[in-house]
């Protein structure tokens, strides 16, 4: 884990903390059943135990981590029953921004999202997986904001999060190729602005992202 030191990007150093914390937790760096001190947290990120006592309140009320008698803060982390909830709430709620996008998207966004699917097209051909997966990540948030819904836009990205270790494992194992030939046909979609085509893009591409990961963990 890194330390902070006085650089908190004008944040509030227990959003960092947070946030490095939560990081922590998505990267398998704190695995589910590890004991979090705060002593030792504190060490780690160059903080005082005050950030990370609200750090770890904040976890414990998104399900992250939970308080256990004699054992304190305890990593529960994102099971796979989590990560195919999320999927599933994916498919409906990304599908209907999709479609909100096909109807409120600008040129300026929408040139911003063909840029984003041509880049991934110009690095799949020279199978450089990585850069795919950081702009798979870009195309979906830039949707999200294209969607013009704060909540959605919110519940989105604590969803993407949530599952980026799995999106990743899905990129790295043989999807670039298919992923980016769905945000294609979604891109397409929204160009012509059909909600009901970009909607249901996003729902099978939703959809063959979760089908890939889980038939990786269990093929």
């Amino acid at each position: 884990m890194r330390k902070f030191e006085s650089e908190y990007s004008g944040n509030p150093i227990r959003t960092h903390v947070y946030k490095e914390i939560e990081r922590a937790i998505f990267d398998g760096d704190f695995a589910p059943g590890l004991s979090l001190t705060e002593v030792k947290l504190s060490e780690q990120l160059g903080v005082s135990r005050t950030p990370v006592r609200e750090a770890l309140m904040q976890l414990e009320l998104a399900g992250l981590i939970k308080n256990i008698p004699g054992k304190g803060a305890v990593v529960v982390g994102v099971t796979e029953a989590d990560i195919y909830d999320i999927y599933v709430i994916r498919t409906r709620i990304e599908g209907m921004a999709a479609r909100k996008a096909a109807e409120m998207i600008t040129e300026e966004e929408l040139d911003a999202l063909a840029e984003i699917v041509e880049l991934q097209e110009f690095y799949l051909s020279r199978r450089d997986v990585m850069q795919v997966w950081h702009l798979d990540t870009r195309f979906h948030e830039l949707l999200y904001e294209s969607c013009r819904s704060r909540p959605l836009r919110q519940m989105l990205s604590l969803f993407h999060n949530y599952i980026q270790k799995a999106r990743e494992a899905s990129i790295k194992v043989g999807r670039a190729a298919n992923s980016t030939a769905e945000h294609r046909a979604i891109l397409e979609a929204i160009k012509r602005r059909d909600p009901d085509e970009a909607e249901a893009c996003m729902a099978l591409h939703v959809n063959n992202a979760r089908d890939s990961f889980f038939d990786q963990q269990h093929g």
